[in-house]
């Protein structure tokens, strides 16, 4: 199975930004790819999804702030993060939607003055 692992994390300021990565052990090229985040308490949400050509979707809490983009010949995906906000702090993981693969370790983003 293909294993995930996420990088870039860590704290910001409000306002600030991030790039996070994930690398893929093994050929993420056909499959869409997703960002997730869940924060303390709180169940873990979709933040992004990215199809195989790379076209993305968000939802309404991110959107115009987040964007996911795809290197298909390095098997990684990423997630730009700007404008952050306080609500944003959680532990962002990367997976498959609907054919969701093992968990990574996912990777802390903290908005905090």
């Amino acid at each position: 199975q293909v294993q995930l692992v996420e990088s870039g994390g860590g704290l910001v300021q409000p306002g600030g930004s991030l790039r996070l990565s994930c690398a893929a052990s093994g050929s993420i090229r056909f499959w869409i790819m997703g960002w997730y985040r869940q924060a303390p308490g709180k169940q873990r949400e979709l933040v992004a999804t990215a199809s195989a050509s790379g076209a993305p979707y968000y939802p309404d809490s991110v959107k115009g702030r987040f964007t996911i983009s795809r290197d298909n010949a390095k098997n990684t995906l990423y997630l730009e993060m700007h404008t952050l906000k306080p609500e944003d702090t959680a532990v962002y993981y990367c997976n498959r939607p609907k054919y969701l693969l093992d968990w990574g370790q996912g990777t802390q983003v903290t908005v905090s003055s």
